[in-house]
């Protein structure tokens, strides 16, 4: 009985077909960089004070500059020492002798103050963004912490409805179905007339991005050879962070959040073109006991790999799986899988909570967002080919455990640094987002590498649910905490990187082990070690080609 794994010998296990495919699924990582933190330009709040009417309409008549007339609006917060941004003097300026030529007042100190009546001015000139849009400030500041936590209930729910889907109807109809329910739903955002029907719109954003995101990660592993799992696996979401350098370029030079939402979107309706340029998982197919599609795919592979297949390819079959409908209880029936669960769901939600906060704190550290993200984008290449580097060499565990031990003494070290060493503390905090990225990009190939073939798409969806909880959390997390201690939260995160990676240590090494059929291959790793074994011994004497094949399997790469 030839497998697929078998027929990918001799189809060929990274060629031009699989190349062709990996490419246009790595596009795909690129706009989900702006969906996932866009937050950061979009909701930017900047320098804002109450508006006075009657001082604005002297200004211009006046032609005074906004520190002029802030003066005369605002009072001095008796915590910071500095103007209050949610407070203004109580004074009818009609009835003041306050003119053109004549703006020293008498004392203002002793005057009443009151909260803000008109509004609020911001010193934003030419941009906007929803927070100066809908005054989401003050006693309102706590709703923009709202567009981030909607979009990850979109996540949340997205992501366990469309992987169902994915194992139920396929890899790719799933896929596509995100990117059509991504397109509609960003441009919603885009021209939603109030912040409710916003956060509604986000809402159904979320639910569509982040399970197409899976659904073609899963694809791109599922037709290449284990070897070259890992490769794509990182370099698939090394492409996020391409779109990372990308958004600081585009939010920069569209100084309208609304626009900035359109070009976000305008990708995922262009990847409905991908009807006609990526094929169904065969590995998938041979699951659903769709024998002659898998076959009819994997010989196109071979074709445009310029491959022969040997006749076994009518032999292909996949009667290893358990069942052809995956379940929630397969990932908890038994002990390995339900570690493994608990585990890579805890290490879903560390990463969430710990990357998006260190991203949305560059929001509030007062310096200049674009610069500022720009840079920390940067720290996340190298954490790719760190990766790279090390898990074909040390192994998937040391790594993905050390990434996440960095990230935690990094995040601890940041908070303690005073904010005169401001180099120093960046250096730091860079090598904190260093880690992280590491961790975040880890977690999702060894998720699918731990999990069999049937439930594999349900096992990655329901695990990164916890990544959703914690983008619920995180804008909360930080941007309420750190009021009360603009370090409270590195805190926090650096105590869950922490326990991240001490449960990593108990999770098996991944390193070179074939993709797991059954749950008995879970469950019982030597005795699937055995039968694979076996089943290379007959197709030596099955395909004429397997042993050469095998033979420079280690020395293989990209």
């Amino acid at each position: 009985m030839t497998t697929f794994d078998d027929i990918l010998e001799e189809a060929g296990k990274f060629g031009r077909c699989q190349k062709r495919i990996f490419i246009l699924l790595c596009m795909v990582s690129m706009p989900w960089a702006g969906v996932y933190v866009g937050i950061v330009f979009q909701g930017f709040t900047p320098d804002h004070w109450c508006r006075d009417p009657a001082v604005v309409e002297r200004r211009e008549a006046c032609g005074w500059n906004l520190a002029e007339s802030r003066r005369l609006t605002v009072p001095l917060d008796n915590s910071s020492g500095q103007q209050s941004s949610c407070e203004q003097y109580e004074v009818d300026w009609n009835a003041t002798e306050l003119t053109c030529d004549n703006q020293e007042l008498e004392d203002l100190s002793t005057t009443p103050t009151t909260s803000c009546k008109h509004g609020w001015e911001y010193d934003y000139e030419g941009r906007r963004s929803f927070v100066t849009e809908f005054d989401l400030v003050c006693s309102n500041a706590w709703l923009v912490d709202m567009f981030q936590a909607t979009l990850n209930v979109g996540f949340l729910v997205g992501s366990i409805a469309i992987g169902y889907l994915a194992d139920r109807f396929g890899r790719k109809m799933s896929f596509l179905i995100s990117n059509l329910l991504n397109g509609v739903a960003g441009i919603l955002v885009a021209v939603a007339p109030n912040y409710i029907s916003l956060l509604v719109f986000r809402t159904l954003y979320g639910f569509g991005v982040k399970g197409g995101w899976v659904a073609g990660y899963v694809l791109i592993t599922e037709i290449v050879g284990v070897e070259f799992r890992r490769t794509v696996g990182v370099i698939y979401q090394m492409f996020f962070s391409v779109g990372i350098l990308i958004l600081p370029l585009l939010a920069y030079y569209i100084t309208d959040w609304r626009w900035l939402q359109v070009v976000i979107t305008i990708p995922y309706i262009l990847f409905l073109s991908y009807y006609w340029f990526i094929p169904e998982s065969p590995r998938w197919l041979l699951s659903q006991n769709q024998n002659s599609k898998a076959v009819k795919i994997t010989e196109d592979m071979a074709k445009e790999n310029k491959m022969t297949l040997s006749k076994n390819i009518e032999t292909l079959k996949d009667d290893n799986a358990d069942s052809t409908t995956a379940s929630f209880m397969d990932l908890i029936r038994t002990p390995n899988m339900r570690k493994h669960t608990f585990i890579l769901s805890y290490n879903w939600f560390t990463s969430a909570v710990v990357y998006q906060g260190l991203i949305m704190r560059l929001g509030i550290l007062g310096g200049n967002v674009y610069i500022d993200f720009l840079i920390s984008g940067l720290v996340e290449f190298p954490a790719a080919f760190l990766i790279l580097f090390t898990i074909e060499r040390i192994g998937r565990r040391l790594p993905f455990a050390t990434a996440n031990f960095v990230a935690g003494v990094s995040c601890f070290i940041t908070a303690f640094i005073p904010d005169s060493m401001f180099w120093f503390k960046t250096a730091v905090a860079c090598i904190g987002r260093l880690g992280i990225t590491m961790t975040f990009e880890m977690v999702v190939f060894v998720n699918t590498e731990l999990y069999p073939t049937f439930v594999r798409n349900l096992g990655v969806s329901v695990c990164s649910t916890l990544c959703d909880v914690g983008g619920i959390v995180a804008p909360f997390l930080l941007y309420r905490l750190a009021v009360i201690w603009l370090e409270l939260p590195l805190i926090i995160f650096g105590f869950l990187a922490f326990l991240a990676g001490g449960l990593v240590l108990l999770l098996p090494e991944t390193r070179g082990v074939p993709l797991p059929d059954t749950i008995d291959d879970v469950e019982f790793p030597e005795k699937a070690k055995e039968r694979i074994e076996l089943q290379n011994q007959q197709m030596v004497n099955l395909l004429p080609n397997y042993q050469n094949i095998t033979s420079n399997k280690d020395r293989a790469t990209v």
